[in-house]
């Protein structure tokens, strides 16, 4: 079966694990990176090196571009053409920018399909490796074969082209709060001469409870009705005393205010009985920028 040539742009940690797995799964890959020596360890793979950016689009139908930004990618394909291509964004930015990147591509010529990776480079092409998509269904179906290649969780959020986007930055909200919390964790225990290694068994725990009770939380967003709280506004409201103790111990919590800023406003405007997923209607802003919570009480 003849394997489906593909383009990568942009040979950084995540474009070079792109382009060495379609190159190991036996696709004909073409690279191409401003600093040319990055593709070397590729070129010794087996995979194609390209000089130019225009000269790396014309060898495949499907392009592959992972460069930092929406806005490097634009600069790096400024001068080429398009027309017939299928081009594939994996690269960090916001929903707005994959609206601008997508009308850009169009208007090019392209057939346009934005993606993201949930995961690290190492993990390319494994079979639970999570990558999603937004935008023209036809690019999606034609190279799905393809683009599994990167990984065996692939799915298809919808035709809208910022879908990947809008939910990678909803998703990734997550990250850095989560992280800066062990990071505070960490940095209390080794105040005390403990290890962070010791902390893992009990922050794995934790991590695990608040997987499980996402699913209840999303339901009661969804459904408006915070009325019937596992863990209520006021309990949190009551414990930010305790989690700024911390500070004694020294350790900064400075980073943990705006949160107990958001929990203190949502017990002022009457919602301290109800679930902790109220907070979801004070981070809603309607168009005019006030806030939609009281249109869902």
């Amino acid at each position: 079966m003849t394997k489906t040539p593909v383009t990568v742009l942009g040979l950084g940690s995540m474009g070079s694990a792109l382009a060495g797995a379609f190159v190991t799964a036996g696709h004909p890959t073409t690279v191409w990176n401003r600093t040319a020596a990055k593709a070397d360890p590729l070129v010794a793979l087996g995979a194609r090196r390209a000089t130019t950016a225009e000269e790396a689009v014309r060898a495949s139908p499907l392009v592959i571009a992972c460069l930092t930004t929406y806005e490097a990618t634009l600069a790096a394909l400024a001068p080429v053409s398009l027309t017939g291509r299928a081009l594939v964004t994996l690269n960090s930015g916001s929903p707005a920018g994959a609206r601008r990147m997508a009308e850009w591509a169009t208007s090019r010529g392209a057939r346009y399909l934005d993606g993201a990776i949930k995961n690290v480079p190492s993990a390319v092409g494994g079979p639970d490796t999570l990558l999603y998509y937004g935008g023209d269904k036809t690019v999606f179906d034609e190279h799905l074969d393809t683009l599994r290649v990167l990984g065996g969780d692939t799915v298809h959020l919808g035709e809208d082209t910022d879908l990947a986007a809008l939910y990678e930055t909803a998703v990734g909200g997550t990250l850095l709060p989560a992280l800066v919390g062990f990071f505070q964790g960490a940095a209390a225990l080794r105040s005390r001469g403990l290890e962070a290694e010791t902390l893992l068994p009990y922050a794995t725990k934790w991590f695990e409870m608040i997987i499980s009770v996402l699913p209840m939380l999303a339901k009661e967003i969804d459904s408006g009705d915070y009325s019937n709280p596992a863990s209520s506004v006021d309990i949190f409201h009551a414990g930010a005393a305790a989690d700024l103790g911390l500070a004694e111990e020294g350790v900064d919590v400075g980073w943990q205010l705006p949160m107990h800023d958001l929990v203190r406003r949502a017990a002022e405007a009457g919602h301290g009985d109800r679930s902790i997923a109220v907070l979801t209607e004070l981070l809603s802003v309607g168009p005019a920028g006030s806030s939609t919570t009281e249109k869902r009480r």
